[in-house]
């Protein structure tokens, strides 16, 4: 129906930030070629960008400049008034919206802030620049701390302002609202409008999206950090004044909550620390000491020996006054000028914004408002995308041995949080547990199982297993107790017994550390004589699959044809139609060479063992992958220029180019996927993303999914 959309509010603080991630985050899904453009922006001091535009362009990347992000200044739309020049702001707006539309296959319009004195002047103005530009209106009202029809209200008279001036609104959000009264605000909705084929949704109020951090506090402060510089970025959700002896204290604490207490209070401050360790009590984000005391010497050693202690931070103001002071950075100095609480740094807060509006919003009826965009090829959003729904589709049970590092248990919160795996963490139940409170991890212990291995009620059983695996290279019943102790090689046994579906490591694992147990007990898959591996190469319109990229480094004619199928096939499961082609630095009978001849002797191998599949080598790089250049190189062939399985002659030329690749173009590099095992290990890198070990871990259920699909068959 539509190529733009324009969100409009008639308020601040409605969470425009949330409704743009959600959109474009579905749009991306779609078509990479996405702007984002606010008609009116307010200048910033020092220099300083629109947050919003800031915040957008930046988190996805988008291929667009600041200056054609919006139309005008508030400053130049007043002096255009000013001298009675309306239309010179209308005619400015859309000149630079449509040299835009001529470039972009959607564009997502975010309408006013509405900070100023004029709200009445800002809708009239947001109303006539949607329709000069022709955009649909989606609705954006606010339900925070109001009735039903009170929310109502403003939004109903919005409507009928629209429709007046003959804008097509094609849907009503609300945002915001109190959790208790969704359904019947939704209902109330649906009683109001339902006739009109609206979109219609409800987003509930969300306390961490409008919460600051400790940082930010220290920051709006100009507090002193004393300690737990590394914790900064903990989430303040909510104030305790602790001014009272200890033992009546630690008995108001709450989840997250910044304690203020006088910096002379050392028993208070030492009970706080300790209360943060136990986990017979809160979680706590920070320690505030008021009327510029700090701690006495001997407590202040007490804390310079703590690892990793919690933030305190010191301010000269009295315990009252910093109280008061505290409620002003949360509802003015960081909801209404951090993007209504989202700052670009913030993953968790996006992340969760993303997951409100996905999980509150019918996708299916948006995405009929923007079906006319034209997809080419799978764009990397929804390659990522379909990865977490297919894995969601038949749950499976994954390993993660690594279950004290960070990344992993925030990965886990994510997987977990939208169930899309089961899980099961190796290591010591309190020592995760505690490292998931220090770090406000939002993952509930009941969720998953964590099995330390060296309690594990299966120990003795996996151990003999093992034994019997290994005992022809010379294991005993010792040393094998003695391998099940390292937590690589007792999650490769719980794959390796059914326990698991599968096991994703690296992190802070060698490859060689992940993939030797997996090689050992695990082992190839009869039809293939090793294990290989391919990066899933998300480019700005297609998603291309390179191999081998990781693990073996000269391979021979027989291997390479092997890594050729196993790509292929590999492809095939994850909705990539293979098209193969075999590398080399000549294409089609005009090269000579050992290296060559090694590419073109393991097409003939695969083409004869796989008649089924499209392969083509040797074949040039350009020539695989440019329609123009394959055709005039191999005019006759069914994969030069359209190769959508690309396979290396070997580790370093393919290590380089996935990485070249990577750089250059700013391609999403997922991988590398082992392929090759009778049940499926990946590794991941050392360096690896929270969104890295999301999808291998994805990439891993679906791996599990696909083996039971062809046992069935």
């Amino acid at each position: 129906m539509t190529s733009s959309l324009y969100i409009s509010t008639t308020e601040a603080g409605s969470g425009k930030a949330l409704i743009s991630l959600g959109i474009i985050e579905l749009i991306l899904r779609k078509t990479n070629r996405v702007a984002f453009f606010r008609p009116v922006i307010r200048k910033q001091p020092l220099d300083q960008q629109d947050e919003d535009i800031n915040l957008i362009l930046n988190y996805f990347a988008l291929n667009q400049s600041y200056d054609w992000a919006f139309g005008l200044y508030t400053e130049e739309v007043q002096e255009l008034i000013s001298r009675s020049n309306y239309d010179e702001v209308l005619d400015k707006i859309i000149a630079k919206y449509k040299n835009l539309e001529q470039n972009y296959d959607f564009i997502l319009c975010e309408g006013s802030d509405y900070l100023g004195q004029v709200s009445a002047f800002e809708f009239n103005l947001n109303t006539e620049i949607a329709k000069n530009l022709g955009c649909p209106i989606l609705i954006l009202g606010n339900a925070e701390r109001r009735s039903i029809q009170e929310a109502i209200a403003p939004v109903k008279m919005s409507l009928k302002s629209y429709l007046a001036r003959e804008c097509q609104v094609i849907g009503i959000v609300f945002n915001k609202a109190n959790p208790e009264l969704l359904a019947e605000l939704l209902i109330a909705l649906e009683n109001k409008f339902g006739n009109s084929n609206y979109l219609l949704a409800v987003i509930p109020y969300e306390p961490k999206l409008s919460s600051p951090r400790v940082r930010e506090i220290a920051q709006q402060l100009n507090a002193e950090v004393l300690y737990g510089h590394n914790r900064l970025d903990n989430l303040v959700l909510g104030y305790v004044i602790a001014a009272m002896r200890l033992e009546h204290a630690i008995t108001r604490l709450k989840e997250d909550s910044l304690v203020i207490t006088p910096g002379d209070r050392s028993d208070i401050i030492v009970g706080l620390l300790q209360a943060h360790q136990s986990v017979n009590y809160p979680h706590l984000s920070g320690i505030l000491l008021s009327g510029d005391l700090q701690p006495d010497a001997s407590i202040r050693k007490l804390i310079d020996g703590l690892y990793d202690p919690l933030p305190i931070i010191s301010v000269p103001t009295n315990t009252y006054e910093t109280s008061e002071l505290v409620k002003q950075v949360n509802t003015s100095l960081v909801a209404r000028t951090r993007s209504e609480g989202l700052a670009l740094c913030d993953r968790e807060k996006i992340t969760l914004s993303i997951q409100l509006f996905d999980d509150r919003v019918n996708l299916s009826q948006l995405e009929e408002q923007i079906k006319t965009i034209k997809v080419k090829g799978i764009t990397p959003k929804m390659f990522t995308y379909n990865l977490l729904q297919q894995a969601k589709s038949q749950k499976r049970h994954i390993v993660l041995p690594e279950g004290k590092e960070v990344r992993i248990l925030q990965a886990a919160a994510f997987l977990l949080n939208r169930d899309i795996v089961d899980l099961t963490l190796l290591g010591k139940p309190e020592k995760i547990e505690q490292i998931i409170n220090q770090n406000g991890i939002s993952l509930d212990i009941g969720q998953l199982q964590i099995i330390n291995p060296a309690r594990a009620n299966k120990f003795e059983s996996y151990a003999e297993q093992f034994y019997q695996l290994r005992k022809h290279k010379g294991a005993t019943p010792e040393l094998a107790r003695e391998y099940l102790l390292d937590v690589s090689y007792f999650g490769t046994m719980m794959v390796y017994s059914g326990d698991a579906d599968g096991m994703v490591s690296g992190a802070i694992h060698t490859t060689q550390h992940t993939l030797r147990p997996a090689l050992q007990l695990i082992k190839t898959k009869p039809c293939y004589s090793l294990v290989s591996s391919v990066f899933f190469m998300c480019l700005e319109d297609r998603v291309l699959v390179y191999g081998d990229c990781a693990i073996n480094p000269n391979p021979n004619a027989e291997e390479l044809a092997e890594i050729a199928m196993a790509s292929a096939d590999t492809a095939t499961a994850f909705g990539i139609e293979p098209k193969v082609a075999l590398l080399s630095y000549s294409s089609g009978t005009s090269g000579k060479g050992e290296e060559v001849e090694k590419v073109r002797t393991a097409t003939v191998i695969a083409r004869k063992r796989r008649p089924d599949l499209k392969i083509e080598g040797p074949i040039q790089y350009d020539a695989a992958v440019d329609l123009t250049v394959g055709s005039q190189k191999m005019p006759n062939s069914q994969v030069a220029g359209q190769a959508s399985v690309l396979i290396f002659p070997d580790l370093n030329t393919g290590n380089n180019t996935y990485k070249a690749v990577q750089r250059e173009t700013r391609a999403i590099a997922i991988g590398p996927i082992v392929q090759g095992l009778n049940k499926p290990v990946n590794d991941l890198s050392r360096g690896c993303t929270v969104d890295d070990i999301i999808n291998t871990v994805a990439i891993t259920a679906i791996q599990t999914q696909n083996q039971d699909n062809s046992v069935m068959t």
